[in-house]
């Protein structure tokens, strides 16, 4: 019995010292590996190292859709499993992945884990990462109120956590069902503290495809951007199917799987810059336009002059004699003088500007007219119009 218990405490205090030497690698800005030993399988492909995140530094990640995504370096992989678990597929999953001593992060349902607590305790005893994914999975976040989020989260986190033996296992990671992300969800996620994860390629492992196509599609993926965050599902046959396949492809390309957790006060977060994290990031090679910073100036103390000085425009090593610039000598017209010699033209005459006289209107009512030598007057004719003509 004592020696039982000996070896018990030898145990924890070698968990204690890993897990020092975790925290001091990550203090000092190296990356403490985690190459599992992997009993009986010599030749398996293992976890790399474990990266520790903050998500309340970064509460968005994922190139799918964000601007950022994980810091992972050249032909680094993370695994992700979404909408578990499904005792069917998701122990399969869990064998092959121990078979590799690959840690994976899972993004399970609420809804699964209340009818599956058991699979749920698999996770964690495996030594994976346990995210959420709602509740029920519904494919409507995008359009969904605040109030209608709130329970889905809520609950989602709530029903995986009573299936833990410790729910502090239960890591702060969201994934939002269907990639479907809005405002309302993110929102809600950040004031929890939660991150949200995106992918950075993806597999359709949930279409009806075969599982060669998911192995494919995986690969092909992985290598047009030569490092991310793969999403599978663990519930698909076409899954199972997929991944000794693709775990077998990262191992023959030399590609490195990374464990991802959240930092803890006592296990702070892997020591990055924040270009690490940017999807598009700057490269020295490509010119990039900043501008200048405004500074602040303090305008209760400016000079509030109408007009500047010379002295305003920094010449103040100057003379003072040279301050007094003089005028530049523009080639100006010389306006006045042209007008005051011009040649004086006579004024026109005042019969240019007379017309005919036109009789008033008045007058214009009736016209004189002489009948048998006397003047008389009668309502004048008006001319006769086209219109007239042609109605007659």
């Amino acid at each position: 019995m004592r020696d039982r218990a000996k070896a018990c405490v030898e145990r924890r205090s070698w968990a204690a010292v890993l897990l020092g030497a975790l925290a001091c690698g990550s203090a000092l800005g190296t990356s403490v590996a985690f190459a599992d030993d992997c009993p009986g399988h010599p030749n398996a492909l293992g976890t790399s190292r474990t990266l520790v995140v903050d998500p309340r530094e970064h509460p968005r990640i994922g190139a799918m859709q964000y601007k950022e995504t994980l810091p992972l370096k050249d032909h680094e992989v993370v695994i992700t499993f979404d909408d578990g678990p499904l005792p069917k597929y998701s122990n399969q999953v869990l064998q092959i992945l121990a078979d590799q001593c690959v840690k994976a992060t899972f993004f399970t349902i609420g809804r699964q884990a209340k009818a599956d607590p058991e699979g749920v305790r698999k996770l964690a005893a495996a030594g994976h990462t346990i995210a959420t994914h709602s509740q029920n999975h519904p494919l409507s976040m995008n359009r969904m109120t605040l109030e209608q989020v709130q329970p889905e989260v809520d609950q989602g986190i709530a029903w995986t956590k009573a299936a833990l033996t410790d729910p502090s296992a239960l890591s702060p990671f969201f994934r939002v069902p269907g990639l479907l992300r809005g405002d309302a969800v993110e929102s809600y996620a950040a004031s929890l503290g939660l991150q949200v994860w995106s992918a950075d390629f993806l597999a359709d492992d949930w279409r009806s495809i075969s599982g060669a196509k998911v192995h494919e599609l995986a690969m092909k993926r992985l290598e047009a951007r030569g490092k991310g965050i793969l999403l599978l599902h663990d519930i698909q046959p076409r899954t199972v199917a997929a991944l000794p396949k693709i775990l077998a492809d990262l191992k023959a390309k030399n590609y490195r799987i990374v464990h991802v957790v959240a930092a803890t006060p006592d296990r702070p977060a892997t020591p990055t810059e924040p270009e690490d994290w940017l999807v598009h990031r700057p490269s020295d090679e490509t010119p990039v336009a900043h501008w200048p910073a405004i500074t602040p100036a303090d305008l209760a103390s400016a000079d509030t002059r109408a007009r500047a000085a010379l002295d305003d425009f920094g010449n103040l090593d100057m003379p003072a004699a040279s301050r007094s610039l003089p005028k530049p000598a523009w080639p100006r017209p010389a306006v006045k003088a042209r007008i005051a010699t011009a040649p004086a033209l006579p004024a026109p005459a005042a019969e240019l500007f007379t017309w005919p006289p036109v009789a008033p209107l008045s007058a214009r009512r009736h016209q004189v007219v002489r009948v048998e030598g006397q003047a008389t007057t009668r309502p004048a004719t008006r001319p006769v119009r086209l219109a007239s003509l042609r109605r007659r």
